[in-house]
């Protein structure tokens, strides 16, 4: 060693402080890699991606090679510059050349090529991959038997590696996935792909047009009565009962009312001609699986019941559509979310409302878990019909009853209050 010159050793020591920092870049940006950005090279013929899909499959013997380059050029590293502290200090250079050497690879061989390799992952490791295959193809032998013996460590304490197979991510990491998108996705197409997420943890009872707000045909009231309904009706189908919304018939298709016309004046038998059966839907159907069931049934109508069959409401395929992309349509069979903001903080709010309705419109956060409507919820904390002028508190909402009847709640006054400490600890 004597006789090699310093500036040689200068250099040797430069390039393996450079392949210690590609061994510690590449290390990190191979484990940052977002791997659906990688899938997605993949299916584009990317030959990088390939090589480093390839590579991920086995992270273990990845690491193994990584660590193995890294080890080398760190000891032969160490063992230059002992020579050199000898060579320029003596015996004091081989106390100082160990600290000397860790803080100059601790800075460039470590900290700065994994800072920039985290923060650019896909610029360092596609490139690296090809240089990682080649040195995996030479060194496989001592790759092996070094994960062998590691492997078969680890599975002395219960542990298995095998190849990496493809993850599957769940709903809430998807929703975060989507969240995370930025600029990549327009806010409203993000809005769109929650809201389709979302369709899972809501069911038909969530968004159906309750039975008392449904708008039908009752074949006992006068002819004259019926065609004036169909005349100024809003809606496309419309149920047909008799005696009671409970008895529900068929459902008419306004668009075939033509088709009688066509042939004869309308009577309550040609409306009966027309009529297609009903179409049930159980309440607590997710809607996601309803949306499936509509185009299963090449169905758009459906009319929720419960457990013992008795009518809850009616359900379109309308209504799930505008879960996902917002409303769409002035259709009065909807809920009207009658909400008036008053100066004092105080919202105005008809107790018919829905819950969910209500919340997505203030962005609230009532509870939404049992009782559809304003009203139920009120009436499921007060445990009684309350009077006039009642006031109580829900989670962080202050409530007040202005207006009510004998069965239901009205109209309520309703605010957001502060939670306490004491409220938070509880």
């Amino acid at each position: 060693m004597d006789e090699i010159p310093l500036s040689l050793l200068f250099g040797v020591l430069f390039f393996l402080i450079i392949f210690s920092a590609f061994f510690s870049s590449s290390e990190t940006a191979m484990i940052a890699l977002n791997r659906y950005r990688l899938r997605h090279l993949v299916e584009e013929g990317k030959k990088s991606a390939i090589i480093s899909e390839k590579l991920l499959e086995r992270p273990d013997r990845l690491i193994g090679l990584i660590l193995l380059g890294n080890n080398l050029v760190n000891f032969f590293a160490a063992s230059i510059a002992t020579v050199i502290g000898i060579r320029l200090l003596g015996d004091l250079g081989i106390a100082l050349a160990p600290i000397i050497l860790v803080l100059v690879f601790l800075i460039f061989a470590e900290v700065m090529p994994k800072t920039i390799a985290a923060l650019n992952p896909e610029k360092i490791a596609l490139p690296a991959s090809y240089i990682l295959n080649i040195l995996m193809k030479i060194a496989y032998p001592a790759v092996w038997l070094i994960n062998s013996l590691s492997n078969t460590l680890l599975s002395i304490f219960g542990m298995e590696v095998k190849e990496r197979n493809n993850e599957n991510i769940s709903s809430e990491e998807l929703r975060t996935i989507v969240r995370e998108a930025g600029i990549l996705i327009p806010q409203r197409h993000q809005k769109m792909l929650i809201n389709i997420l979302e369709l899972e943890n809501v069911t038909v009872n969530d968004i159906m047009v309750p039975k008392n707000e449904v708008m039908a045909i009752d074949l006992d009231k006068p002819i004259d009565d019926i065609i004036e309904q169909l005349t100024h009706c809003q809606h496309t189908r419309l149920p047909v009962f008799k005696s009671s919304i409970e008895n529900i018939i068929g459902i008419i298709h306004i668009r075939r009312i033509p088709r009688i016309l066509n042939e004869k004046e309308i009577t309550k038998e040609s409306l009966t001609s027309i009529m297609t059966d009903c179409y049930f839907v159980p309440a607590g159907t997710p809607l996601h699986v309803q949306m499936l069931n509509f185009q299963r049934k090449k169905r758009r109508f459906g009319i929720v019941v419960d457990e013992y069959g008795v009518i809850q409401g009616v359900v379109t395929l309308e209504d799930i559509l505008e879960e996902i992309v917002g409303e769409f349509t002035t259709d009065i069979q909807t809920h009207n979310l009658d909400i008036q903001a008053h100066e004092d903080g105080y919202y105005l709010i008809d107790c018919s409302a829905n819950i969910r309705e209500i919340n997505r419109e203030l962005g609230w956060e009532l509870p939404s878990e049992g009782p559809k409507t304003l009203n139920g919820l009120l009436l499921e904390n007060l445990e009684y019909i309350p009077k006039s002028g009642t006031t109580l508190k829900i989670d962080n909402y202050l409530v007040e009853i202005t207006q009510v009847s004998e069965s239901a709640i009205k109209i309520a006054r309703i605010k957001t209050i502060e939670k306490s400490p004491k409220d938070t600890n509880t």
